[in-house]
């Protein structure tokens, strides 16, 4: 059928976490269906389609989103809804999407994330992806926030989740990332289904065996270095675990890899054995020269993607709780979430080379068994057979 497929920002380059899920999703529904692509982008440059998007979709429309966050801010305050909705509320996007709906046979709607919960419409076969539930998120900054901004925090979160809760009860189906998130999420209201609809990893573009195994005791960590629970973690791995690691492993080093530090991060790069590496083309030869993956987000919802790559790289990975727990890891991960026992662990598979092997080879296995991409993603035929 055709299938109109709504995305906040445009799935190519898979080269973060929300577009390497709506890449993959994007892919396999066009494997069966006319996908109608509408989605933002972030320059106006890339509004022209990339071959890769023009391959997979029967119409793809793009849409520069100029709106700053403050003026998402203050139309949230005088409106009275969620920043997260008001900074993707455009007429322009729903006159594209109107378009589209007039233009071809539309037989279902795909939303990605919940900014597009508002041009989401009413009628069957529509599945909103959550992904995660983002007033929760919202919930627990406010917890740890002080002041206005702890305000607004909370704020954000009643909101949103009254956007959760109302599109959840329009939609065929709502879906999230991972078990966990999906069972945070309150039921009721509507007779859509609440559903896991887990990400996955290409384990043939990760893959090990292309590159020469590590030699140097580096600890490396990946992510979006703009993003605060990345930033956070990079600056907690700095400052209060690599003091700690140093004491027990003298040569330890730290890589942060990833687009647009802001400059917290970047300053990390000013302390010995530690370096920012920036965008990189490819973060696979990073995570191969690894001797250790970091993924110590504090704050963290469903899958990351980061720790399901460091994986399927055969690289040993410790993470904090929050990190690792939309992962059905079965015990292939190391956890610790104060500076003294993730300096352990990093210590420990630092200078047991055999075991951090053993370790890395497992959690491979372990992404070879449940990760991948086409069995996780099969509960999406049904929706839309």
């Amino acid at each position: 059928m055709d299938l109109l497929f709504l995305a906040h920002r445009a799935p190519w380059p898979p080269d973060r976490g929300d577009r390497i899920r709506s890449w993959h999703v994007l892919k396999h529904l066009a494997r069966h269906h006319r996908v109608h692509l509408v989605a933002f982008v972030d320059e106006a440059a890339q509004t022209l389609p990339a071959p890769e998007l023009t391959a997979v979709t029967a119409s793809c429309t793009l849409l520069h989103r100029r709106k700053s966050r403050a003026r998402a801010l203050a139309e949230a305050l005088a409106t009275g809804r969620a920043v997260s909705m008001t900074a993707f509320a455009d007429p322009h996007f729903a006159r594209a999407v109107a378009q589209v709906r007039a233009a071809h046979p539309i037989g279902a709607t795909y939303a990605f994330s919940g900014q597009m919960a508002q041009y989401l419409p009413d009628g069957p076969r529509t599945v909103m992806d959550l992904v995660d539930v983002d007033s929760a998120k919202f919930a627990q900054l406010s917890t740890s926030g002080r002041g206005p901004l702890a305000s607004l925090y909370a704020r954000e979160a009643r909101l949103l989740g009254a956007v959760e809760r109302d599109v959840a009860a329009r939609a065929s189906a709502t879906l999230f990332v991972s078990e966990a998130e999906a069972a945070l999420f309150p039921r009721g209201g509507g007779s859509g289904r609440v559903i896991a609809v887990e990400n996955g990893i290409d384990a043939g573009v990760f893959d090990p065996a292309i590159f020469a195994p590590p030699s140097e005791p580096l600890v490396v960590m990946t992510g979006q270095m703009d993003y605060a629970p990345n930033v956070e973690g990079a600056v907690w791995l700095v400052e209060r675990v690599l003091p700690v690691l140093r004491e027990i492993h003298p040569d330890a080093e730290i890589a942060i890899v990833g687009r647009a530090p802001v400059p917290a991060v970047k300053a990390l790069a000013q302390q010995p054995g530690v370096a920012v590496t920036g965008e990189v083309a490819d973060v696979r030869p990073w995570l191969a020269r690894a001797a250790v993956a970091a993924a110590p987000l504090h704050l963290a919802r469903g899958i990351q993607n980061k720790v399901l790559e460091a994986m399927a790289m055969a690289r040993p990975v410790v993470a904090t709780s929050a990190a690792a727990e939309g992962i059905d890891h079965a015990g292939t991960l190391r956890t610790a979430d104060d500076p003294a026992g993730f300096a352990q662990a990093l210590a420990q598979l630092l200078s047991d080379r055999p075991a951090a092997g053993a370790l890395g080879r497992a959690a491979r296995a372990r992404v070879l068994e449940r990760y991948e991409w086409r069995a996780n993603l099969a509960p999406l035929d049904a929706l839309f057979a």
